[in-house]
């Protein structure tokens, strides 16, 4: 009956009421307001960092309702008149209400965001008093066969709803001074007192950083999803400005990382892996659609779809519920940030597609400006900071900076300038020396973050980074710094001068090849990647042929049950195709049945569009004894068919392409003739 929409799957100070059903049992709605009452109750021993004495009042007037509750509850059977059951169902809505925003006042990653909406928060305090008091006010004490103690213990607690004053405790507007003074301070680039932001750390209940980085993630997310609406681009700086306070307040002053974090990181996977066991993909789809949701939302009655299938059900002018058919009295859509987790763990253990399963998919361009100019200068601080602890910190110094530097430049393109600016890439390659995994491990972490940034790719190459990080590739002290080392090379390949350079490091590809055999599936990926932007320079062709590159490939193609390492491994052996000796290779292997067979099977349409562009070039480099054995498979020309309708705009011309190609070579044997029909340019296109 009540509505649990709590932790991670509500935005903070939204409530999600919903009324109950019209058709309710008197004593179920008795029943449910009880025990939502007793919840608010034992509000009374939890910890609140900021509005404590409204939540306080609140609790109290709650505790008297659930007096009066109880009573009813004793005393009234299922013939409670529809006027008493009406005003209930009020009093239920708003106790929902209340219990969201006691739960927002408690939250242990919105701290500071809430402090700093104090007199917003105390304001829905008193909203919300004075809708219970109402709820209570049109009560028809005549109707209700409850004792006289019980009729006079109603009319003091409406008076207590209706009368009790909510405004900001001093306490809090004394921190909220605080934070802008320090933030006013970040404007100007000034250091400021460890001291005051101490003070108001410890006001707030922030003692270890985990505590921090969890107030770093809510506001972050928070921007995230406000970035598309114009409405809230103002309060947009502010939670950037938050946000440079608390992540300057992390990285500055706290001296070691504790274990926290990682320990509920592994706990909410334990909870997903077991949850997960419990529900099937139909759990994950749309009622709308039917599809599997990418963009899980919650409307007012409780029900889950699909962001765009509902967008869409609202715009043809139905602003109603689709399972209930009750029209809503608002249209607002909370993410279902609890859902969309188990359907990405969901889709990444079944090898399914889902555009939004990984952070790399997340639209990062809004972090290109700072947000706001304190965001700005406390990143700047910050950068400036941890490059001087690289330089001169002790060795556990230099690893929290190097893990710090990880995560900033993970979060922001703007982060990532500054930590340029600041310096910290000499340093970062010095510690990859580290014979402490951890701290290697960070170091190469930071650098591959910090190597999609167009400045980092040259001063990496300038103070001598390869060396190191092929290094790393190649005896890391983890698989997880070999797999960071690899992403690293694929993004400084991007460069023309830096895959020649790479490739003539004469460890570099054969190091790649030993990951893509022994890595992890991840290690793998990032291995097949980087190999594939090497070939992007021609001389790196034959140097990836002669790490004996084919044969591994293949294996992968068999041997892997990821699609994307499938997809990947295709698009290097049609890489390699490419040129005449490449093909020779993949030919000699007896190659052609397994490709022709993943382009059958496949449910990728990547795959299927890299068995088409390899059989293409197979086609054009191999000689028409290829074109002969294709036209042997009965089933190929079907499935060439199907990737003209079906397949993306490029694998529909290249399977154009071969299908043209094996037509031709068909008619002129057919014929007699014994011209060669390979190559013929006119069929190849470049895209």
């Amino acid at each position: 009956m009540i509505l649990k929409q709590n932790g991670p799957g509500r935005r903070i100070l939204t409530f999600p009421a919903v009324y109950p059903c019209e058709s309710i049992d008197p004593t179920t709605l008795l029943a449910s307001l009880t025990n939502l009452a007793l919840h608010i109750c034992e509000y009374k021993s939890k910890s609140f960092s900021t509005n404590a004495p409204n939540a306080s009042k609140t609790i109290r007037i709650v505790s008297s309702i659930l007096l009066f509750l109880e009573e009813m509850r004793h005393v009234v059977g299922s013939g409670i008149p529809d006027s008493v059951v009406l005003s209930l169902s009020e009093l239920h809505l708003t106790l929902q209400k209340v219990r969201y925003l006691l739960e927002d006042c408690t939250r242990e990653d919105a701290r500071l965001w809430m402090l700093m909406k104090s007199d917003s928060v105390a304001n829905q305090f008193r909203v919300l008093c004075r809708a219970l008091s109402a709820a209570l006010d049109v009560l028809p004490p005549g109707l209700l066969d409850v004792p006289s103690e019980a009729k006079e213990l109603l009319e003091l607690v409406t008076s207590q709803a209706r009368k009790s004053r909510f405004e900001v405790d001093p306490d809090d507007e004394r921190a909220i001074k605080d934070v802008f003074l320090i933030l006013n301070l970040f404007e100007n680039g000034v250091f400021p007192d460890r001291s005051d932001i101490k003070r108001v750390l410890d006001y707030i209940g922030v003692q270890q950083w985990s505590d921090c980085n969890k107030e770093v993630k809510l506001l972050d997310a928070e921007i995230e999803l406000d970035y598309s609406n114009e409405e809230k681009r103002r309060e947009m700086s502010f939670l950037s400005s938050l946000m440079g306070f608390m992540s300057y307040s992390r990285c500055v002053l706290f001296d070691s990382i504790d274990t926290k974090v990682t320990q509920q990181q592994q706990l909410y996977s334990r909870c997903g892996s077991e949850l997960l066991s419990c529900l099937n993909g139909d759990d994950f789809r749309c009622p709308i659609s039917l599809e599997v949701m990418k963009e899980p939302v919650t409307i007012e009655t409780g029900h889950t779809y699909d962001r765009s299938s509902i967008l869409k059900w609202f715009k043809s002018g139905t602003p109603t519920c689709p399972k209930t058919g009750k029209r809503l009295g608002s249209t607002e859509l909370i993410p279902n940030l609890v859902l969309k987790g188990l359907i990405q763990q969901y889709c990444f253990r079944n090898g399914i597609p889902f555009a939004e399963c990984s952070h790399k998919n997340r639209d990062i361009t809004r972090t290109v400006h700072p947000g706001s100019l304190a965001f700005e200068g406390a990143v700047r601080l910050v950068a400036d900071f941890l490059s001087d602890k690289l330089a001169n910190g002790d060795g556990e110094e230099r690893n929290k900076a190097a893990y710090e530097i990880r995560l900033l430049s993970k979060a922001s393109i703007f982060n990532r300038s500054c930590l340029v600016e600041a310096g910290v890439i000499p340093h970062l390659l010095k510690l990859l020396l580290s014979k402490e995994s951890l701290s290697q491990e960070n170091a190469i972490a930071g650098l591959l973050n910090l190597s999609k940034h167009s400045k980092s790719k040259a001063a990496i190459v300038k103070n001598g980074g390869l060396e190191p990080i092929v290094d790393v590739l190649k005896k890391g002290l983890q698989m997880e710094a070999k797999q960071h080392a690899a992403a690293t090379l694929f993004y400084l390949a991007s460069i023309e001068e830096y895959r020649k350079l790479i490739g003539e490091s004469t460890e570099a590809i054969p190091a790649l090849l030993h990951l893509i055999r022994e890595g992890h599936d991840r290690a793998k990926k990032n291995a097949l990647v980087a190999v594939y932007g090497l070939l992007m320079h021609p001389d790196n062709h034959w140097r990836v042929l002669a790490t004996g590159a084919v044969p591994t490939l293949l294996s992968l193609l068999t041997s892997s049950e990821r699609e994307e390492l499938v997809t990947d491994s295709l698009a290097v052996l049609a890489s390699l195709a490419e040129k005449a000796d490449g093909a020779r290779a993949i030919l000699r292997s007896g190659a052609l049945p397994q490709i022709v067979r993943i382009l059958d099977s496949s449910t990728s349409r990547a795959a299927k569009e890299q068995c088409v562009a390899l059989l293409l070039a197979l086609c054009i480099n191999g000689g028409t004894n290829v074109v002969a054995l294709l036209l042997k498979s009965p089933s190929l020309m079907g499935s060439l068919y199907s990737q003209l309708n079906e397949g993306t705009s490029r694998a529909s011309k290249k399977a154009s392409s071969v299908i043209r190609i094996l037509h031709e070579f068909y008619e002129r044997n057919s014929s007699g003739s014994k011209t060669s029909v390979l190559p013929q340019e006119r069929f190849i296109h470049v895209w």
